[in-house]
């Protein structure tokens, strides 16, 4: 079989041969090739000849995600103005003017100041999002679905859901907690903005060839606890499981925080699988929690943490995980780094992961 038929047939709970291996050095391929400090044996490869040389299959989100176009409308208009140290990026409206600021380093760029600050701000982003218009790019599906080939089951990722993105992207953890105290209802005016505002988004991809669909939500507790969870995301992820599974689609969402005491609600949520569930060290769950919170038919993306990839980790602890890993939950699995292998990651122990699995072969 090849990496693309196993990948379908484990979300289709059907017979493999074995299961599949998605590293996601992605961040490391990308970190160290801007800084030129790639080995040497990787130093004149693409990112899909490095997967193809280590034996793995790649998890293609960053091929796929951009076959979803969204456009703003011609009276939307946006500036980048250069600072010392960032930016700041203004967008111009009918309905007013929207301002954020960004830090810029060596490493990653940071939200210094989010968009959404006031109602004002709320009128504006509801015009952004009523007005935009939203499709799935076939030709550029045929073109990316050519190039990764057998490689990989094509998948993307939606953009987050309502507070995860209230959260992470428009208005901020901080704020968010003082907007929960000080004013719910325009939290709950955002939030159903969202959720109104993804559904072109969700029909474009509901007809769309693909087939595996993830939830880039990169949910953690402290953020996001159990009750803001089960009253905001739980309603949502359990619609659009429903609407995708109707459509013959798999879904799965992405737990890489902390998540211990969002582990009951996973078989609620009506998805197919959990992505970057990480252990200890690393995260605060054990394999027996994770495997508890999973069952025998949920799907286990990743699995092995980041840590284990560390030069200095114990290198005998790393095997025994890798396996552990493996024969806690297969057939359920598409193996892979809980998040992603750092940067400064031992990029063999990436590639003996896939020789171990190797003996795990039928």
């Amino acid at each position: 079989m090849t990496f693309r038929e196993r990948t379908l047939r484990i979300f289709q709970h059907k017979p493999v041969d074995n299961i599949v291996y998605q590293p996601r050095i992605e961040h490391w391929y990308g970190y160290n090739k801007a800084r030129g400090t790639l080995p040497e044996r990787y130093r004149d490869m693409e990112l899909l000849d490095v997967y193809d040389d280590l034996g793995c299959s790649i998890r293609p989100y960053h091929y796929f995600n951009e076959c979803i176009r969204i456009q703003n409308a011609d009276d939307v208009t946006n500036e980048m103005i250069p600072e010392p140290g960032g930016y700041t990026w203004i967008t111009r409206t009918p309905a007013g003017t929207m301002t954020e600021r960004h830090t810029t380093s060596d490493l990653a760029t940071h939200t210094a100041e989010y968009p959404v600050k006031t109602a004002k701000d709320v009128d504006v982003l509801e015009y952004i999002l009523r007005t935009r218009k939203v499709w799935f790019d076939h030709d550029l599906f045929r073109q990316r679905d050519e190039l990764i080939g057998d490689r990989a089951e094509p998948m993307l990722f939606l953009p987050r859901v309502n507070m995860q993105r209230i959260l992470i992207e428009i208005v901020g953890w901080q704020e968010t907690a003082y907007m929960l105290a000080d004013d719910r209802p325009l939290l709950e005016r955002l939030v159903r903005l969202i959720n109104e505002t993804d559904e072109p988004v969700l029909e474009a991809v509901l007809g769309s060839p693909m087939n595996i669909i993830n939830f880039g939500d990169n949910v953690d507790q402290y953020l996001l606890s159990p009750p803001l969870f089960e009253e905001f995301v739980l309603p949502v992820y359990q619609d659009r499981g429903d609407r995708f599974r109707a459509a013959g689609k798999f879904t799965q969402t992405h737990f890489d925080g902390n998540v211990k005491l969002l582990l009951k609600y996973t078989h609620d949520c009506r998805l197919d699988g959990f992505e970057a569930l990480t252990p200890l060290p690393q995260g605060d769950l054990t394999l027996e929690e994770m495997k508890q919170a999973l069952g025998d038919d949920l799907i286990l993306l990743d699995g092995i943490p980041m840590t284990s990839f560390l030069p200095d980790s114990d290198y005998d602890a790393f095997e025994r995980l890798t396996r552990d890993v493996i024969e806690t939950f297969s057939p359920n699995l598409i193996l892979g780094i809980s998040d992603e292998p750092s940067p400064v990651c031992d990029i063999e122990r990436v590639r003996r992961v896939g020789q171990i699995l190797e003996e795990y072969a039928s």
